[in-house]
């Protein structure tokens, strides 16, 4: 089961595309817009996290925080990251904890490939507590960018 607004964000400890150990608690004191995704490289995430690189200035001057999940491994990660630009941190959930504990998860994806990211957004407020929750069921939707600017903005 998917979490919900006004849940606690569990916390996490994952790898970034630089090989560092980042924490929620890293953003305390800071929103943190939370984006799952399946697969690097791929057409409809390269399109959710090229749509919030894009964005990145309205989040960064809302004292908000962007970050980016997927099970690929860090090193993939990097490759996407530099390929693409994005100013904010891809983390690798290879272990798939997180990616499970949040409720974005598929234990069966396309082509019998078990144990993918689902695509979802999360909103997390300064306190730890969920303000929006998307999980996506099917890959090639995104999610709702508005809605997710709303939230942060209030």
């Amino acid at each position: 089961m998917s979490l919900q607004v006004g849940d606690k964000a569990p916390d996490f400890k994952l790898f970034n595309s630089e090989l560092k150990e980042v924490s929620l608690n890293d953003y305390k004191g800071k929103q943190v817009v939370v984006h799952f995704f399946p697969m690097a490289f791929t057409g409809t995430c390269t399109t959710q996290l090229c749509t919030m690189r894009d964005s990145f200035g309205y989040y960064d001057g809302m004292n908000a925080a962007v970050i980016a999940i997927s099970v690929d491994s860090p090193f993939t990660l990097a490759k996407f990251k530099d390929d693409q630009s994005y100013q904010f941190p891809l983390l690798s959930d290879f272990n798939k904890e997180i990616s499970q504990a949040y409720g974005a998860f598929y234990e069966e994806f396309v082509f019998n490939l078990k144990g993918v990211s689902k695509r979802a957004a999360f909103v997390i407020d300064e306190n730890g507590l969920i303000t929006y929750a998307e999980v996506l069921e099917v890959a090639t939707d995104l999610p709702d960018f508005e809605a997710i600017r709303k939230v942060v903005s209030e």
